[in-house]
């Protein structure tokens, strides 16, 4: 039997048992069996629809929307049909790669805003900047196209050209550039980085098909430059593919290890993934960093590395994606991406959270309100939570998430920029305009010699100035109240625009209270023994898990 013809007879059972089916049967024939076949069932309604229904309606969009209410009724968000298109974007997250000119691109004022060309890319190439407004793509004008509409219009087949209109700040009338697409690869790893002390840095942002090899290569290069031991970031990480999870953990853990098991209904979906390499580092401290936005591999890893006391875990509990999934081949229709197993760590745990579709949908819609609260009731609850011990006999819990060994976040950052966006309400978009054109004033002007400027009130001025000219109406207090706050992203954006990327990841750093906790335990360069002790005395068990 072929793959789509599995999809349908999938869908049709499916439909049938969350439908309410048997009620309909009942009205359809009056003979009913005491056991209803539910394939018969789906195509009397069907058929009976198909005909009957007050509107005509084609068949074919009868039987997609009973595959969409099917998978909808999983109330699994991770379950879900992907049509053409999803699929596509889908593809080019977990392999990285996409064909276009390299180029990240947001909205302000209501124009198309280069927010910085990829490493390599036909953009950095032909010398795109950052904040060079982009006026028109080919023939188009881009006066209030989305990003995700400028995007489209970048991307085409490798070897096309498009020409971009460009206006930048300081040069007068506008730059044109045509430039070649060609196949992208987004990279895995976002930055690799030599901090103080000879503390290497990774920011694992994705798990596609090549992280491994990238993170690999990564510490190889800091390793060279004399890095006595490394800060793995997987903040924010959502994840990508488990065996690319597995294999970036392979790196660091010992042959015969366990890295992670999946358990699940049929043969093809469990499975046991074990070390198999000797690791390279054996005597590398690492702390990882992880937040609620850490999510399925990146939760894979960091699991591992506890349980094996390889690494201190730091930050905030994970969002607890404790599912893998399966993507079943639809043809030309797309395909389903179906949760097939549940994976458990070294030491057995389940850090799996339970939640419905509908949830996470009131979760996204409140601004991510629902999410904070159960990162923060995750971190707080840990004695509730089972225990487990790892190989050197520390607590670990299952359910909930990762929880971290020594628990860190910005609080005060978040307490303040949730009253600030208070303050905004609708003058947000404003904001973050006027922000923009702040800093571009600025980079225009020559004004800041050093990338440890300060940010001034005649700063916050200008920035209340340029969101009044651009229609928002609001009181002084509205930035002065949260000064702190506005300083800093102030400082970020203008870094950021006048001196480059590398300098505002230096000024964010210093500000980031879970990168300094990490940077203080790796103080003087502790062996992994040394750097277990020093997270013990801050594990969540013996402060109660307080946040």
């Amino acid at each position: 039997m072929s793959k789509g013809r599995s999809l349908t007879v999938v869908a049709v059972l499916g439909f049938a048992m969350v439908s309410g089916g048997w009620l309909m049967g009942r009205s359809l024939r009056r003979d009913a069996p005491a056991v209803v076949d539910g394939r018969r069932l789906f195509g009397q309604v069907l058929e009976t629809v198909e005909k009957q229904f007050v509107d005509s309606v084609p068949a074919d969009s009868l039987w997609k929307e009973a595959m969409l209410g099917m998978v909808n009724e999983l109330h699994d968000p991770h379950s879900v049909f992907l049509v053409a298109d999803r699929l596509k974007r889908f593809r080019e997250q977990t392999t990285g790669q996409y064909a276009g000119v390299g180029l990240r691109v947001d909205v302000r004022d209501g124009w198309i805003t280069v927010i910085a060309p990829l490493p390599g890319s036909p953009s950095e190439s032909a010398g795109l900047m950052t904040g060079d407004r982009v006026v028109r793509i080919d023939a188009l004008d881009t006066k209030g196209l989305t990003s995700e509409e400028a995007l489209v219009k970048l991307r085409g087949d490798p070897g096309s050209r498009v020409v971009l209109t460009v206006e930048r700040i300081g040069v007068d009338g506008r730059l044109t550039f045509t430039l070649t697409r060609q196949v992208i690869r987004v990279r895995a790893v976002q930055r690799v980085t030599m901090l103080p002390s000879k503390v290497g840095y990774l920011d694992v942002s994705v798990f596609s098909d090549s992280t491994a090899e990238e993170v690999a290569s990564g510490v190889d290069s800091l390793v060279r430059m004399g890095m006595q031991s490394l800060v793995l970031d997987l903040r924010g990480n959502p994840g990508g593919l488990v065996e690319q999870g597995a294999a970036v953990t392979d790196l660091f853990l010992d042959p015969g290890q366990e890295i992670v098991t999946l358990r699940g209904r049929t043969p093809e979906s469990n499975r046991t993934f074990t070390d198999k390499l000797p690791q390279q580092w054996p005597k590398l401290p690492i702390v990882v960093l992880v937040d609620r936005g850490s999510a399925s591999a990146a939760e894979i890893v960091a699991g591992a590395l506890q349980d094996h006391d390889r690494a201190v875990v730091v930050g905030t509990t994970t969002y607890g994606k404790g599912s893998a999934q399966q993507v079943f081949d639809a043809g030309a229709a797309g395909a389903l991406k179906l949760t097939t197993s549940l994976w458990f760590t070294p030491v057995g745990r389940s850090i799996s959270i339970r939640r419905r579709y509908n949830d996470e949908t009131s979760a996204r819609r409140n601004g991510g309100e629902q999410t904070d609260s159960l990162s923060n009731e995750a971190d707080s609850m840990v004695a509730k939570r089972q225990s487990f011990k790892t190989d050197k006999g520390r607590v670990v819990y299952g359910g909930g998430g990762i929880t971290p060994d020594v628990i860190a976040r910005d609080s005060a950052a978040i307490v303040q920029g949730a009253a600030l966006q208070a303050a905004l309400g609708r003058a947000v978009p404003a904001f973050r305009d006027a922000l923009t054109a702040l800093a571009l004033k600025l980079k225009g002007a020559q004004s800041l010699t050093t990338t440890a400027f300060m940010v001034t009130p005649e700063m916050r001025s200008a920035l209340l100035i340029g969101m009044r000219q651009r229609g928002a109406v609001l009181a002084d207090s509205a930035i002065e109240s949260n000064a702190d706050v506005v300083n800093r992203l102030i400082g970020y954006e203008a870094t950021r625009y006048v001196f480059g990327r590398e300098a505002e990841f230096s000024r964010r750093t210093a500000d980031d209270p879970v990168m300094q906790r990490a940077l203080a335990l790796l103080q003087n360069a502790p062996g992994r023994e040394e750097l277990l002790v020093r997270a013990s005395a801050e594990h969540p068990s013996r402060v109660g898990g307080r946040s």
